[in-house]
Parts: C-alpha cells; sequence; structure tokens
C-alpha cells in the first residue's frame, strides 16, 4: 500500500513538475508532413520531374518617355507559348499600374499609417488602346475585361499544348512621383531621375499548382512571372541617358566617341572607370547632337526588365569576374547629389560594391546570367529588377552597401530562382537576407559585415504576435512584415547551416536547389525536399517549427544530481524544452576544479518528450551548466539556461 501511494504522488508530482512545457514531441516529430507524393512534374527527391513544364512569354516592345508630361507610351507584342498540355480559352495578364488610380484596390486598402506602399498620388493608370490577337497571320481585335491589376484576353481560337499565341498591345501611362517604392521619379538639380518598371502588360503565371495566378496586386507583394526573351527600345530626348536590364545593343549610337573608349576600357577594368563625369552633366557635348534618341536593349531568359533615364546621370562602372571566365559589367547612374561626401564614400562606391556581391554570389550559388548589373540612384528606396536595381539616391557607406547587396542578392531569388513571391515573401527576402550576412562577411575583410545577434533577436522574432511565414505580405501586419518576410527565414537559414546540417552539406544542398530551379518555378515542398535529399536528413521538425506554425524555442537546465550520491558515478543533468520548438542543442559543464567540457546533442533527444537527462564524467563535483553558452539559438528566456551550485 505504500508503495502505491508514493507511486501515485510521484505521478502527480510529475504532472505538476511538467504542466509548464508546451512541448509535444509527437506533433513536433510527426511522420506525414508532405501534403503530396512526388510525381512526373515535380520529384520527392525535390528536383524538376520528367514532366516538369512551364510557359513562356517572349515580349518586344517599342516605347517613347516624355518628360514634358511624366509619360510612357508603348506598343508591346507578347509571343505566348502553351507548354502545359491544357487548352487555355483566355489569357490573363498584370497591369500593375492601375495600382496607382485613385479607384483601385490598393488605394482602398492602404493603410491609415500609410507607409511604404502607400499611393501619395494617383494617376490614370494603364491606359489600354488597343488589343490585338493574331488570327491567321492576321490581327483582329481581342475581346478584353480589366479587373483593376488585370486584364484577361479571350482568345478567337483555343490555344492548345506546344501552341504559342501573339498579341499586340498598345498602351501608355504616366510614371507616378512615388510608384509604392518600386519606381518613380526623383528631382534633382540638374533634371529628373525616372525609375521606370511594371511598365507594360505582363502575362500572369500559368502553373500546375493554381493555374492561372491571377492574385490582384496590392502593392506590399511583389511579382511571380514567367521566363523569356524580352527585347525593347526607349526613345528619349538626346539629353537624357537610359540604362536598363539587358544588354545595350546600340551603345555607339547613344554615347559620345569619348564615353564609347571609356565605356570599352571599363569592360576591362576592376577598378571603377568614369563614363560621364559630374563635370560634364551640364556639357552639352556629352550627350549626341540628334534630336532624339533610341536605346535598344535584348535580356534573354528573363522575367521581366526595367530601365531609369535622366539627363543628371553620372555613369561609371568596372568589370565583373565570373567563375567560367566570361565578364558582365557592373554600372552605376547617379546625380551629384549622390556623391557629395568628402571622403567619397556614397554613391561614387556603388560601383565597387555592386561587382564585390555580383562576384561574391556567382562563386557561392550560382554564375550571374545578365551582361550588365546596373544601379540606379532616384526615389526608390531599394528594389530588384533582373540585371538593373533602383536603390535611394540619398544611402551612404554602409547604408549604400547594404541595399546594394540586398537588392542584387534578388538576382538569385528571385530573379535566378523564380518562387511565387505574391504568396511566399519568405522564399525570396528570407532567402535574400541569409545570403546577404555572408556576403557582408566577405566584403573588404568584413568592413560593413552584420552578423546576427540570435539571442537578441529572438523576443522580437518570436513575439506573441507575430505573423508566421505562411502568410501573403498583405495578410501580414505592417509591422511584422520585417520579421515575417525578411529577418526570420533568413535566421532560419542561418541556423540550419551552423547548427543543425553544418557549413558544407548545408552549401552542398543549398547550392543544388539553386542549381534545379535556375529559371523554374519551385515551391516550398520542393525546396524542403531538395534540402533533406542533398543533405541526407529528415528535417520535418524544422519546417514544421519554423515555416509552418510560429513556435518559440525555450530550452532549460531543470536538474543537475550525482548518481547514487557518488560524484565518481558521474552526474546526471537533466534539461527541459518549454516551447514548442526542438533544436539540436550543446551544453558546457564546469567542474570545481575549473575543467569544462562541452557535449552537443542532436534534436532526437525531444523524440521521446520534453525532458532529457544524460550523464557526464568528471574528475570533481559539477559546479555550473550552461546550455547554449554561445547564445545561438533563438531562445527566448535565457535566464533558465544556466544553473550554478548554491
Amino acid at each position: 500500500m505504500k508503495k502505491s501511494i508514493v507511486l501515485f504522488l510521484s505521478i502527480c508530482l510529475s504532472i505538476l513538475t511538467f504542466a509548464q512545457s508546451k512541448f509535444d514531441h509527437r506533433e513536433a516529430f510527426h511522420p506525414f508532413f508532405y501534403p503530396y507524393p512526388g510525381s512526373d512534374v515535380r520529384s520527392a527527391s525535390g528536383q524538376p520531374g520528367p514532366k516538369y513544364w512551364q510557359n513562356k512569354a517572349d515580349y518586344s516592345i517599342q516605347a517613347s518617355i516624355n518628360p514634358d508630361d511624366h509619360s510612357v507610351k508603348g506598343t508591346v507584342t507578347l509571343k505566348y507559348s502553351n507548354n502545359s498540355g491544357d487548352e487555355l480559352r483566355f489569357m490573363w495578364l498584370q497591369l500593375d499600374q492601375n495600382i496607382y488610380r485613385n479607384d483601385s484596390r490598393a488605394t482602398a486598402t492602404t493603410t491609415t499609417q500609410g507607409g511604404r506602399w502607400a499611393n501619395g498620388q494617383f494617376t490614370d493608370g494603364d491606359v489600354i488602346k488597343s488589343v490585338k490577337v493574331e488570327v491567321g497571320g492576321k490581327l483582329v481585335e481581342a475581346t478584353y475585361t480589366v479587373t483593376d491589376t488585370r486584364m484577361q484576353v479571350w482568345l478567337p481560337e483555343v490555344l492548345k499544348g506546344n501552341g504559342s499565341a501573339k498579341l499586340v498591345i498598345e498602351y501608355g501611362f504616366t510614371i507616378p512621383e512615388y510608384g509604392t517604392d518600386r519606381m518613380g521619379r526623383l528631382k534633382q538639380k540638374d533634371g529628373w531621375v525616372y525609375e521606370v518598371a511594371q511598365w507594360f502588360p505582363r502575362v500572369c503565371v500559368y502553373d500546375d499548382i493554381l493555374g492561372w495566378n491571377t492574385n490582384p496586386y496590392l502593392g506590399a507583394g511583389e511579382f511571380y512571372l514567367e521566363y523569356g526573351d524580352i527585347d525593347y527600345a526607349i526613345t528619349a530626348p538626346s539629353k537624357l541617358i537610359v540604362v536598363g536590364s539587358g544588354e545595350l545593343t546600340n551603345p555607339e549610337e547613344c554615347y559620345t566617341a569619348e564615353q564609347m573608349k571609356r565605356w570599352n576600357e571599363a569592360k576591362n577594368s576592376d577598378k571603377t572607370v568614369i563614363i560621364r563625369s559630374a563635370d560634364e552633366v551640364n556639357d552639352a557635348k556629352s550627350r549626341p547632337s540628334a534630336a532624339n534618341i533610341t536605346w535598344k536593349f535584348k535580356c534573354h531568359n528573363t522575367r521581366d526588365v526595367a530601365w531609369a533615364a535622366s539627363t543628371a546621370f553620372i555613369i561609371d562602372a568596372a568589370k565583373i569576374n565570373l567563375p567560367s571566365g566570361k565578364k558582365s559589367l557592373a554600372i552605376s547612374a547617379y546625380a551629384k547629389e549622390s556623391a557629395d561626401k568628402k571622403d567619397g564614400n556614397d554613391w561614387r562606391r556603388s560601383t565597387e560594391f555592386t561587382k564585390a556581391c555580383i562576384e561574391f554570389y556567382s562563386n557561392y550559388l550560382f554564375e550571374f546570367p545578365y551582361p550588365n548589373a546596373t544601379n540606379v540612384g532616384g526615389i526608390v528606396g531599394g528594389m530588384e529588377y533582373p540585371g538593373i536595381v533602383f536603390c535611394s539616391a540619398h544611402s551612404t557607406g554602409a547604408g549604400l552597401w547594404g541595399v546594394t547587396d540586398h537588392e542584387f542578392g534578388h538576382t538569385w531569388f528571385p530573379m535566378i530562382v523564380g518562387s511565387n513571391e505574391r504568396k511566399y515573401a519568405w522564399m525570396d527576402e528570407g532567402f535574400n537576407t541569409f545570403i546577404n550576412i555572408l556576403s557582408g562577411d566577405a566584403f573588404q575583410n568584413g568592413e560593413y559585415a552584420e552578423r546576427p545577434s540570435i539571442s537578441g533577436m529572438a523576443g522580437y522574432v518570436f513575439y506573441d504576435k507575430m505573423d508566421g511565414l505562411l502568410n501573403t505580405p498583405e495578410v501580414i501586419q505592417q509591422a511584422n512584415l520585417g520579421v515575417a518576410a525578411y529577418y526570420k527565414p533568413g535566421m532560419m537559414l542561418y541556423l540550419l547551416r551552423t547548427e543543425v546540417l553544418g557549413k558544407e552539406r548545408f552549401d552542398a544542398a543549398f547550392k543544388e536547389y539553386v542549381r534545379r530551379w535556375a529559371f523554374k518555378h519551385p515551391t516550398p515542398w520542393d525546396f524542403f525536399h531538395t534540402i533533406e535529399n542533398v543533405a541526407g536528413e529528415d528535417l520535418s521538425w524544422f519546417w514544421r517549427s519554423w515555416v509552418l506554425n510560429t513556435w518559440k524555442f525555450d530550452v532549460s537546465v531543470k536538474d543537475v544530481a550525482v548518481i547514487r550520491n557518488n560524484v565518481k558515478n558521474g552526474t546526471n543533468i537533466t534539461l527541459q524544452l518549454l516551447e514548442k520548438m526542438p533544436m539540436p542543442v550543446t551544453v558546457k559543464i564546469t567542474d570545481a576544479d575549473g575543467e569544462t567540457q562541452t557535449i552537443k546533442l542532436p534534436v532526437e533527444v525531444w523524440q521521446r518528450g520534453d525532458t532529457w537527462t544524460f550523464p557526464v564524467q568528471t574528475k570533481a563535483e559539477v559546479k555550473e551548466v550552461v546550455v547554449d553558452p554561445g547564445k545561438s539559438l533563438p531562445d527566448i528566456n535565457y535566464a533558465n539556461n544556466t544553473w550554478k551550485k548554491g
């Protein structure tokens, strides 16, 4: 009877003792994680299957800019190739300029706090003059409907699998002064700086996941686009200098003979070469004498193109050395106001910064695919497009390095690896935030290195009202977007590399993910599968903790007890998880003689419950136990991580 009572009381005491823990090992390590098996389209190994397909969009655009009224007019010819095997009776296109209309959904859903994506002024959006479809070699008027930022075009003939359709759209719009930090125009002393993006009707993605991806553009979310070849021509008054995505195919028509000499010098120089200096900006001889110039560009296997134009541009450039031996060209375009620091630590370093980060990412992940990498100083705080980025004209020093590195980092996510930014911002911003840490460490021996303080950020990243990663940017609370889209997924990958897989296995898996999905459309599950298969690790517990849920991590030292009351038998140390996230942990033990030992416990110690007891052998009595002594884990309460002999 006494033994039964003691056992009963022990059980009750255990229940009371463990009541504070939220950890459920059966939930954390549940075996059924993936929602669907692999298929011929998307393999269970994480790579595209033998029947993977995606449609193709090729564009030819003739456009002009009128600085007098800040307008762009153009005609875009779209060749759309249907590789899906489905029969398509209509097409959906994005008209992103319609976000700037006073009656747009974006305007109606802008919070009273305003913010980065608020509309300060309004335009008429995309003014569609005509939409035509080719039928039997002839262009006929198409039936179409515009709904906010989307246009549905009905096809006179069914577009069958492996067939193609040709659309010709005539349109125009006014460049807004502040285009939700995606585009716009900045008044400088020597003229307006125009940054022009989302500037032509673009076909929506049709994929094997959702069919037509027609989410309305509301400002916070970015773009999910098809790949193809784009050639475009911008006709502008000759006093304007135009820079853009891809290769400028007629530079000799756009620059003076002297500037062409400098241009060719820059192609072979590791140091920045001035193409057009500050002193030449107001010199009429620094521009060709023609009234207008047509700048011709081409960009292959790209999802988009953007461009910029100004009378105020200073232009400089230097070569980019790529792993294959090929060369690219780093170009910077900025006004005098961006080059006014006495120490020169301003936009005059932009080309240096551009060259450095492009070379780093090309070696770490995948070779830069464009002939030019152009950085433009203007009204946009920071925005990326293929081969060109827009960064704040006011950035200097560390700020300019950070925004340049981040925006060009987007070349890999999502310009090369074309994930769905509208749905999964963390696969875009978060992945980029992670690689920026590595690039910052590498640049000039860490001149602007910013290593994350995991412990310092934990309370902020995991506070109770933080949104999870699996929310669209518009659903995430405005104050939470920086964490949910950038910091948390960046921290996740950093810890996966440093604490879970190790650098060698992680880097191999991450690089393989980029190789597999270069210029394709991966889902989160394709990413999960790839990392697990290449690294050889079941990480379902990790994805469940970080991506699918908003779990927190809190580990404590619960008990330290000498085995059978004799230090020679060793000491049992008991750890407890108090929150729902499991992680591998490191424990540092110090004995009375000052000797220390460090033990790394794998995540599997939590598979049987919220506590784990393990023995250690020491020559003297244990005086201190610290779990996660390096504060490398996102523990929300470090106060319970240390035990000391009283």
